[in-house]
């Protein structure tokens, strides 16, 4: 490919295109918990594809529902008209969601739900009078997403520093909640830092209550290395947040459709925000689309004034897109069907024992994993952060593993229909890539 006609026209995401191109890593097809690249070999798929494909590849039932809905009706519009699809996959969603979030509004992504879940909370509190609430408060280390509402709220250096005087005012950051010091190879959610929580009562005294309109956090944090919410962090949030009439917002995009046990992460932790964004495993990776779930009492805030007024005005061409509606139904299907929110819960102590295993291996410095989800982390490298890690990710795609660098760790997080022998399979090639590394 180095030498491809067509290798210089893509402009890939989140890449280091140059070093790709000189030796790329193409996947030809995909089937169950593997992908074949384009040499024939086959890679267990460590990482659902990006955290989407929580019911495994090319299922048929996705397959035929989309081919059945592109030739029925490829498009339709929902700005001022409609079709029934939509309508029947938001009733599906608020069945599965916490009590109390029954309103959906589509998006085609993570990002754009992240961006519509904070323009919701800045139109509704304006709605209810209380207009000076304008500001955002986001967290460290936290991803939500590439638009420039995401990137200001986001914690990710490297995502804003480009566009920092583009990024939105008024917006400050919670402390992230890793701390290595403590609760380095804790099981499950780590014992140290519901504390960190009470830094927001340090903002709302800085910024004033009436000046904040919502927090929006990951319940756990993915794309900054598996990032854990420690025990009572979440709820400590959800009362400062209820005392101060501000709205809390969590970001699903990755926890959500049983990455964590459960429906979404606010059910396994007994937390439920007032706003909850999802996209990835919503079709199961199929097609893309973006849901942004809120509570009736938000909605209704809106539905005020002549009622042939648009209470809302934001949207995209593609909000409820009838294809993208028949994957995430044909999806919902599967995770009922299989149950498959459940098998997080039902291997975690399988999935963690087989991660801890890997605690002596060279470089290895802490170990995370909730659910489904792991994180490795390793030791900086004196040739500076993220070589080591993407060393490991190299080797492993090398010796038949797809796995995830970010910085320093290595995260893995399988499709929920992941046997024993494949987690297995997945722990020896990875520890196999971390001893070759050193």
């Amino acid at each position: 490919m180095a030498n491809h006609p067509h290798a210089e026209h893509f402009w890939m995401p989140f890449t280091a295109n140059r070093q790709f191109k000189a030796n790329p890593r193409l996947l030809e097809s995909a089937q169950g918990m593997y992908y074949t690249d384009t040499s024939g070999r086959q890679v267990i798929d460590g990482t659902a594809g990006l955290w989407c494909c929580n019911a495994g590849h090319s299922r048929p039932e996705i397959t035929e529902a989309v081919s059945r809905q592109i030739a029925k009706m490829d498009f339709a519009p929902t700005f001022q008209m409609g079709h029934p699809l939509p309508f029947e996959l938001a009733e599906r969603l608020v069945e599965i969601a916490p009590p109390g979030i029954s309103r959906v509004f589509f998006t085609n992504s993570g990002s754009e739900s992240a961006d519509t879940a904070l323009k919701v909370a800045l139109a509704y509190q304006r709605a209810i009078g209380q207009g000076s609430r304008t500001r955002l408060i986001g967290r460290e280390l936290a991803y939500h997403g590439v638009g420039f509402g995401g990137i200001s709220v986001g914690g990710m250096g490297n995502n804003r520093k480009a566009f920092s005087s583009a990024l939105l005012p008024g917006v400050d950051h919670l402390p992230h909640t890793l701390d290595m010091q403590r609760n380095a190879f804790t099981r499950g959610l780590p014992e140290h830092g519901a504390e960190k929580a009470d830094e927001l009562e340090r903002l709302i005294t800085l910024h004033g209550a009436e000046n904040i309109a919502a927090v929006i956090v990951e319940p756990m944090s993915g794309s900054a290395g598996v990032i854990l919410p420690p025990l009572g962090y979440l709820q400590r949030l959800r009362e400062i947040t209820r005392k101060h009439g501000i709205l809390l917002i969590f970001d699903e995009v990755i926890t959500g459709f049983g990455r964590v046990g459960k429906a979404f992460a606010a059910q396994r932790w007994g937390v439920t925000p007032d706003i909850l964004t999802c996209a990835k495993g919503l079709t199961n990776g199929a097609v893309p689309m973006g849901a942004v779930l809120v509570s009736d009492e938000i909605q209704q805030a809106f539905m005020h004034g002549p009622e042939s007024a648009i209470e809302f005005f934001h949207g995209y061409t593609y909000s409820g897109h009838p294809v993208a509606c028949a994957a995430a139904l044909a999806t919902l299907d599967i995770y009922q069907r299989e149950q498959l929110f459940e098998k997080a819960i039902e291997l975690e102590d399988y999935w963690q024992d087989a991660l801890f295993s890997l605690q002596d291996l060279p470089n290895v410095t802490d170990i995370r994993s909730v659910g489904l989800v792991g994180g490795i982390q390793f030791a900086t490298h004196a040739d500076g952060v993220g070589k080591r890690a993407y060393e490991v990710f190299r080797q492993c795609f090398e010796d038949g593993l797809l796995a995830r660098a970010s910085g320093d760790t290595i995260a893995l997080s399988p499709a929920l229909i992941v046997e024993r022998e494949q987690i297995d399979a997945m722990i020896e090639r990875l520890a196999g890539a971390i001893r070759k590394v050193g």
